[in-house]
């Protein structure tokens, strides 16, 4: 009978981008009878229910307010295994503790994950005009919580830290979320300067090469996401990274 044994089900979420779609991972030991698979996602401290789909369709019955309209599993890969939640249009106060709870033929089981949310975004480097020679501008356009930058420079002599740049940070109108400028002056040709912004959830980096001839760009953005506690799994708790590059040649 259904429940009476334990399944492996499997928890990991990337943190959520205000105001974006996010990925609630979730999944279980496939089942090829799908009108016995139940799907459950619940939120520690909310009412209702976040998500449920059972016999091959939603039932939202019992779902949170909060939740409405925003919620979403994968039905066609649901009988491969697939019990992730897509969650649309991210808000700060989804953050939370999830469980994914998964009912089959074969017995029943369920994961939880910590996720969180914030803000952030690949920042732009590029070389600008100044009354201070030539200055190299690190932007990106929504980061929360509000992060950290530095910069570093590497040349023929080896890494060492620039001079101090000059970084200001501008709340975007309608959210919480900040626009971020770092100015760098008095930069030096045939050296490569790194942007590093980050803050509690991800780290951004733009690489800058400048050259009497040329101007190479290198930026990427990573996040750093936390295993979810498995129920009836053999499988170790771990950290996961994303590693998103983007390359941009300019001459």
């Amino acid at each position: 009978l259904a429940g009476r044994h334990s399944i492996s089900v499997m928890a990991l979420a990337s943190p959520g981008n205000i105001g974006q779609r996010s990925i609630l991972g979730c999944t279980f030991e496939p089942d090829i009878w799908m009108d016995s698979i139940a799907i459950q996602w619940a939120k520690e401290g909310v009412a209702g229910l976040v998500h449920e789909f059972k016999g091959g369709k939603d039932h939202l019955q019992g779902q949170d307010p909060s939740f409405q309209g925003r919620t979403a599993v994968f039905s066609d890969q649901v009988i491969g295994g697939n019990a992730s939640l897509e969650l649309r249009d991210v808000q700060l106060s989804d953050a939370g503790t999830y469980q994914c709870s998964v009912t089959t033929a074969r017995g029943s089981g369920a994961a939880v994950l910590r996720y969180r949310t914030g803000a952030f975004s690949i920042p732009v480097v590029q070389v600008v005009s100044s009354s201070r020679g030539d200055t190299l501008q690190c932007a990106a356009p929504r980061w929360f919580p509000r992060p950290a930058v530095r910069w570093t420079a590497s040349g023929a002599t080896g890494e060492h830290l620039p001079h101090a740049a000059n970084t200001s940070y501008e709340l975007n109108p309608g959210n919480i979320t900040v626009r971020v400028v770092s100015l760098l002056h008095n930069v030096t040709a045939n050296t490569t300067y790194t942007c590093v912004i980050e803050n509690s959830i991800a780290k951004a980096m733009g690489n800058i090469r400048v050259t009497d001839f040329s101007v190479t760009k290198v930026t990427n953005l990573q996040l750093v996401n936390l295993n979810a506690d498995s129920v009836s799994s053999s499988f170790p708790a771990c950290h996961w990274m994303f590693l998103l590059p983007f390359y941009l040649l300019s001459i």
